[in-house]
């Protein structure tokens, strides 16, 4: 059964404006979840325009919403400490009721200068994508661990050195709220492999989607995991002008096994957006 959601990208628009999408949202049974990104500067247009910090927004929009599985698409592994990572995502799974999903991801590429220029303009280190890919890892190990522990624990790692680490309140959901890695590298998947419940993509060109995701089913095989455990899900533009070719990516996403679809929204919304993307795209394409 195909899960729907939207995303709206917080740059470029005004907080009520956010709010408006996700409360009509709210009240879409056929919109299931609903997504922010994790930029601290605009990736696109105007480099000087405004961009809220995703995680600050969730919470606002968590305690504004009742029904939606929420998160964001997928947080920066490297702007944030994990253990402050995982304290965050549990307060937001306590504020929501118990609907965040956990999306994380290694960070952006240093060949992406759009999204570089945040770390140097937060003083963030930045390092180059293998270690950050490593560090991943241990950062999946320790938020899960912060989330299901008992007791304080250490945590010897090369990327993550943890000492007396504990985590409470621990999140709503049992044993923890699902976690979703984003990307498609040969060394992320094997991160998803082993880490992750959900997996997501950006669409585009379907056959590579394709391709990551058999790849991603041999890795879990390698390391005796059921690749069926694994939701997929892909990011889907959005075209107002369109409708009819982004219903043709979604029936090919579907198609290729892509069950969990997040539909990306452009801002400015359009009045009723979260109506038309239940009539318009939804509703033909659900069944």
């Amino acid at each position: 059964m195909a899960r729907f959601g939207i995303m709206t990208a917080p740059m470029h628009v005004g907080y009520q404006d956010v709010q408006r999408v996700w409360q009509d949202a709210d009240t879409i049974a056929e919109i299931e979840h609903a997504w922010l990104f994790d930029h601290l500067m605009p990736i696109g247009g105007d480099p000087d325009g405004p961009a809220f910090e995703g995680w600050t927004l969730l919470a606002a929009l968590a305690a504004q919403t009742r029904r939606l599985r929420l998160g964001v698409l997928v947080t920066s592994n490297r702007f944030r400490p994990p253990a402050m990572l995982a304290k965050i995502a549990a307060t937001v799974d306590v504020v929501s009721g118990g609907r965040l999903d956990f999306g994380i991801g290694a960070g952006s590429r240093p060949s992406h200068p759009a999204a570089r220029r945040e770390y140097e303009a937060h003083g963030l280190p930045y390092h180059d994508f293998a270690p950050s890919v490593a560090a991943l890892a241990e950062a999946c190990t320790v938020i899960r661990r912060l989330w299901t522990a008992q007791e304080p624990f250490d945590f010897p790692g090369e990327h993550v050195r943890l000492t007396g680490a504990f985590g409470s309140p621990k999140p709503v959901q049992r044993p923890y709220p699902p976690i979703m890695i984003g990307g498609r590298s040969s060394a992320l998947l094997r991160v998803v492999a082993e880490h992750a419940d959900l997996w997501n993509i950006p669409g585009g060109d379907i056959a590579d989607v394709v391709s990551r995701s058999a790849l991603l089913d041999r890795y879990c095989a390698e390391i005796g995991r059921d690749p069926a455990a694994i939701t997929r899900s892909i990011h889907l533009p959005v075209s107002y002008d369109r409708p009819a070719g982004t219903r043709d990516a979604i029936r090919e996403a579907l198609d290729a096994g892509f069950g969990h679809i997040v539909l990306g929204l452009s801002a400015p919304y359009p009045d009723g957006v979260a109506h038309r993307v239940a009539d318009e795209l939804i509703g033909p394409t659900a069944g």
